[in-house]
């Protein structure tokens, strides 16, 4: 394999990208409970009611979605693989989300057997196909930020400044591991050193690779404001929905949209060339220069069979309320499919 360009990573590498908004205004303390952070997805779909997988929707607390698949597989008798869910759930929340699990010609078990403290089955049908990963409109937040101190004030003004302007759309910190270690891996394994990792460990390394890449790009999108602006050469991405293309300078009503938060400009989830868009001009100069030192990583992505993508550099923060309480700020909003609440956090409140 190849070297990775840094020799190793320490600490969360969310914690010194570029805030959009001048930065937080607020501390507080985030997740004193699980309670305090509640996640509810939003499928955009109902179970068909007929099917060979039974689509489960489940309540976990204090526990990840790899290991609710597990426990739900184990019950089943069935391979890990038989297993759908469309996203990773955030392990110290209260997080409720769906899976399918695949029982052609099988009645289902007793689902009721894995339920306790941290597990609760809320409902059990019947479907015909199983939940592919990313297949969701998107998730629910309702957060609860405690021992707050700092200007309410400001803060009022940097709510409303969210609202309608969104924020930078950062993969957040978990996507990294504790401490930013899976990165530290993914230079081991693109450097062909340590043990190799399973396929469920790989695809995570890999992910966690290609979501620094992008976060690098993103920053620098944002340190010179053009997060939210398109540059000559950019590829758009209409909201909610896969369609790209690329800026046409003529086009009337680019800024109409960009202020509507209807379109977003893109940045690389690098890999292999693929059918995806690719930028030009100022837009890839800035990409280049971003990622100048990181060929190697996006090499070794594309020679393990990644294909190149493009996601939204910025991110729309729908529905979104707030309320103050004694010492604490009680907030919801919801985010589409792959965004991250910390990423609406974090230009808020500094969470100790």
């Amino acid at each position: 394999m190849m070297d990775a360009p840094c020799p190793g990573f320490a600490g969360d590498p969310t914690r010194q990208l570029a805030f959009a908004h001048g930065g937080p205004v607020l501390d507080g303390t985030l997740r004193a409970a699980p309670e305090d952070f509640v996640v509810e997805e939003a499928l955009g779909y109902a179970a068909s009611g007929a099917g060979e997988h039974v689509m489960l929707t489940v309540r976990k607390r204090e526990r990840n979605t790899h290991d609710v698949a597990r426990a739900l597989a184990r019950l089943a008798g069935v391979p890990q693989v038989a297993v759908g869910y469309a996203g990773l759930k955030d392990r110290n929340a209260l997080a409720t989300q769906h899976f399918t699990v695949q029982l052609p010609g099988r009645d289902a078990p007793d689902w009721s057997t894995l339920q306790d403290g941290s597990l609760e089955i809320l409902a059990s049908q019947r479907h015909n196909r199983k939940i592919r990963r990313g297949a969701l409109r998107g998730n629910r937040f309702r957060i609860r930020v405690s021992a707050v101190g700092g200007d309410r004030d400001l803060a009022e003004r940097r709510l409303q400044s969210i609202r309608e302007a969104g924020v930078p759309n950062y993969f957040g910190s978990q996507r990294f591991g504790r401490d930013g270690s899976n990165l530290d891996r993914v230079a081991a394994l693109f450097a062909g050193q340590g043990r190799r990792p399973n396929r469920e460990q790989r695809g995570l390394l890999l992910s966690a690779a290609r979501a620094y890449l992008f976060n690098r790009v993103a920053a620098a999108r944002v340190a010179d404001a053009s997060w939210g602006r398109v540059l000559d050469g950019d590829v758009i991405s209409l909201a909610g929905s896969q369609r790209q293309f690329l800026y046409q300078p003529d086009d009337a009503t680019v800024a109409r949209r960009l202020a509507q938060l209807d379109i977003h400009p893109t940045g690389p989830l690098c890999g292999r060339p693929s059918r995806a868009l690719r930028p030009t001009g100022a837009a890839l100069r800035l990409e280049e220069r971003a990622l100048c030192e990181w060929s190697p990583w996006i090499e070794a992505l594309a020679g393990m069979g990644l294909d190149a993508d493009r996601r939204a550099l910025r991110l729309a923060v729908e529905d979104l309320e707030w309320q103050w309480q004694d010492d604490s700020l009680q907030i919801g909003f919801a985010l589409g499919a792959g965004a991250y609440a910390t990423a609406v956090l974090r230009e808020l409140v500094r969470i100790s």
